[in-house]
């Protein structure tokens, strides 16, 4: 593991941002950094799911990661070319984890994506708005990390049929226990199985 996931790993807050602004000076290329940062993250992913780490960790560990995140961020435009798309992308109404929707919104803005975040706890209605003020948003990612939240997936795709949009974008769903029968159950089109996956997936669903 690199010095930068180690940190990470190990909640090293102002280490792991000076080490990344350190490695940024010196050239190293961005996109590297950002892939040492998200191995971080899977291991902190890892020791809260053996116990070592609890929810006040995975916060900590989203904190630093939105600090990197911000660093790396303003060095990795232009990176990819031309935009790749837009994509709206929130964790839906009654679930307020951030640390996956945030990992997919940094990778897929490493990728070139132009991402309209709406935050977590979203209800239809922001899901809504941000389609209709973002009409050339063709993908619609979204979160859920809790089983009870399943119904907010299925309600919030629902509320994009009946507001005349369904058929306007293509809908991705993603979190620890989203799987296919999920997404059969939602009505979205596919679901992806982490940050790296999604990017695949948004891709695929634009046609690129």
């Amino acid at each position: 593991m690199s010095s930068i996931a180690q940190m990470i790993s190990n909640l090293e807050d102002e280490n792991v941002v000076a080490e990344v602004q350190k490695q940024l000076d010196s050239g190293v290329n961005p996109l590297d950094i950002f892939k040492e940062c998200q191995a971080g993250m899977v291991e902190v992913g890892n020791k809260f799911s053996c116990g070592e780490y609890f929810v006040s960790d995975l916060m900590m560990a989203g904190a630093i990661f939105k600090e990197v995140g911000d660093l790396i961020t303003p060095y990795l435009k232009g990176q990819g070319g031309a935009s790749a798309g837009k994509v709206v992308v929130g964790t839906v109404f009654g679930d307020i984890h951030d640390i996956g929707k945030d990992l997919v919104v940094a990778m897929l803005s490493a990728a070139n994506f132009e991402v309209i975040d709406v935050g977590v706890d979203a209800k239809p209605e922001a899901f809504i708005n941000a389609l209709k003020e973002n009409p050339d948003a063709t993908v619609l990612g979204l979160s859920c990390l809790l089983t009870t939240c399943y119904d907010s997936l299925k309600e919030t795709i629902d509320a994009v049929t009946e507001a005349g949009l369904r058929e306007k974008v293509k809908i991705m769903i993603g979190g620890g226990p989203v799987d296919q029968g999920v997404v059969e159950y939602s009505g979205a089109d596919r679901f992806g199985r982490d940050a790296q996956d999604a990017v695949t997936v948004c891709k695929e669903l634009m046609g690129s």
